[in-house]
């Protein structure tokens, strides 16, 4: 019987690249479970960086991996065709009983290849954060980036129900919320929100760019609807070819949406796109407004401010004197040197009328957001 089927718990973890999500993740750790023993691996003056901020406790250069191996979780942080690199070669090499989790952003091909190259008794889970940022690289590590993230776990193979649950514990402590998805489903529902989206904003920029030839007025008016759908059109393509590469779901949802297309055309000719535009209001608009890919509702409200310095830390400092907890926060619109309207998300209804209240009483123009 292995040392997880006697459920021994969760304390020696091995990240396994110290980038974003490595980082994010042993910050993370290092704030809200100080108990844990953390190694990181990767290039020596990355790891040097993470043991001189205090995110790791000990740590390796990439060929020095295999004295990181000895421990009861192993994250592999890197880029997925470095994941997919990896899992070859730790079949040999770890304790049996480990528990070895990925931060990919696809999972069938990497599930696979965990499934035919590690033996029995490693356990394997493959997961997605679904967090990120703009920048990458620890110098961009947060240790709040998993908090209300949806983190979405792929079991393939059966792993102990104890240690199931103290992953997930583990998780949930660093303020992620655990969803179990199949491999594929993952990738399905990721091709058609997270990848098409990408491929279209991308090809609908070099469309219009195109058109520059024309008159260099077309990107010059861009703005509005089409700045809002083509943002995404600026990530860099390294970001992104392992992910198109390893997730087939991509090409069959491209296919249907080309065969969509040429139905809004023919709509469009015969000027009968009534019924598509309430159709895409209604599911549109059934998205859910108080979760934004949390998976727990959150009550909002909205207020107005003057541009100004110092005007968000009067807002948080004012509720955080009535020990109200703000979850999350956007920046709707803001008119420079004037002034602008801010969204901030609270973790219970009582808290949103609290804050209405005390921010009204304050002066400030406060409503609530449905």
């Amino acid at each position: 019987m292995s040392s997880k089927e006697l459920n021994m718990p969760l304390e020696r973890i091995t990240l396994i690249g110290l980038g974003l999500m490595g980082g994010s993740m042993a910050s993370a750790l290092r704030r809200k479970r100080p108990d844990l023993r953390l190694t990181g691996v990767d290039r020596p003056e990355i790891v040097e960086s993470a043991l001189n901020q205090g995110m790791v406790h000990t740590g390796f250069a990439s060929d020095q991996m295999e004295q990181a191996l000895d421990a009861d979780l192993i994250f592999l942080c890197t880029p997925i065709d470095q994941i997919l690199a990896l899992l070859p070669r730790l079949d040999e090499k770890v304790n049996p009983g480990v528990l070895i989790s990925d931060m990919g952003s696809t999972k069938g091909e990497i599930v696979r290849r965990a499934d035919e190259c590690l033996r029995q008794g490693i356990h394997f889970l493959g997961g997605h954060p679904m967090a990120g940022g703009h920048t990458g690289g620890l110098e961009a590590a947060d240790p709040l980036l998993f908090e209300n993230a949806v983190y979405v776990l792929t079991p393939s193979r059966p792993v102990p129900r104890l240690l199931l649950r103290d992953f997930g514990s583990l998780l949930e402590s660093v303020g992620a919320r655990v969803l179990f998805l199949s491999p594929r489903l993952h990738d399905r529902i990721a091709a058609a929100v997270s990848h098409m989206p990408q491929l279209l904003a991308v090809s609908l920029v070099n469309q219009v760019a195109h058109y520059q030839k024309e008159s260099e007025h077309y990107l010059k008016l861009a703005s509005g609807g089409f700045r809002d759908m083509t943002r995404i059109a600026s990530s860099p393509y390294g970001l992104w070819r392992d992910i198109l590469r390893t997730n087939t779901e991509v090409i069959t949802f491209l296919e249907e949406f080309i065969g969509t297309l040429q139905k809004t055309r023919d709509e469009l000719v015969r000027g009968d796109l009534e019924q598509a535009f309430q159709q895409a209001a209604r599911h549109r608009l059934s998205i859910p407004r108080d979760t934004r890919g949390f998976m727990r509702a959150h009550y909002d409200i909205t207020v107005w401010v003057e541009d100004k310095p110092g005007v968000i830390a009067g807002i948080a400092g004012l509720l955080a004197a009535e020990s109200i907890n703000i979850k999350d926060i956007e920046v709707l619109k803001v008119r420079e040197g004037d002034a602008g309207t801010f969204r901030l998300s609270l973790e219970s209804e009582a808290s949103r009328r609290q804050a209405l209240q005390r921010l009204k009483q304050a002066g400030y123009a406060a409503r609530s957001r449905n």
